[in-house]
């Protein structure tokens, strides 16, 4: 099946798929939906960083930024920047999974970055590289136990190392939540597709 079918059906869904060919080019889309005033959430994303909208988003001074993930802050302060992010103006994160007939596939730990996507924000933005199309939610589901949840607990374990704390995460204890959205409000998800591969 081709993009364009794939953009289409996700378009009867009420979400807009914008294709690109490269981490620059999405990037430079990304950076269009940041305007100045706005407040904007973040869900734990590789592929945000990948492009380097998390490095731009960060050294935008003229926004609002529910950054949770800033080096040093408490664990009080993570989650009340968590909470604050589920109302911001825009949410940027990307997606576990996207279907064929134009679905989002998504688990969690905490919840905020599924809870973000289903309701709250008004506008959503995902960056989502190639790597995460499948054809139905039962492939979507297995890539999400045997890729993203594994790599994700790796990555966080690898974190908590860094600084000197317990790693104990494991794939089961970060697949707390799953949502699949269908269908949203026409204009208010977003998706930035890259022909390249992506986070996990």
């Amino acid at each position: 099946m081709s993009i364009e079918v794939l953009k289409e059906n996700a378009l009867k869904n009420g979400i807009e798929v914008l294709f690109v060919q490269t981490k620059q080019e999405a990037l430079e889309k990304a950076k269009e939906y940041i305007k100045p005033g706005i407040s904007v959430g973040l869900g734990g994303s590789v592929s945000v960083e990948e492009i380097g909208f998390l490095e731009y988003l960060i050294s935008r001074k003229d926004i609002t930024l529910h950054n949770q993930y800033e080096d040093g802050i408490s664990k009080e302060e993570n989650l009340k920047r968590r909470k604050t992010g589920l109302i911001a103006d825009i949410y940027i994160t990307s997606t576990n999974a996207l279907t064929k007939n134009g679905w989002l596939v998504n688990y969690d730990g905490a919840g905020n970055r599924v809870a973000a996507q289903i309701f709250g924000p008004d506008k959503l933005l995902l960056i989502v590289g190639v790597n995460k199309i499948v054809n139905d939610t039962q492939e979507a589901i297995a890539r999400i136990g045997e890729i993203a949840a594994v790599k994700n607990a790796e990555r966080i374990n690898e974190k908590a190392l860094k600084f000197g704390k317990e790693a104990d995460v494991t794939a089961q204890s970060i697949s707390n939540k799953f949502t699949i959205i269908k269908k949203d409000t026409p204009g208010r998800i977003s998706v930035i597709l890259v022909n390249e591969p992506l986070g996990y």
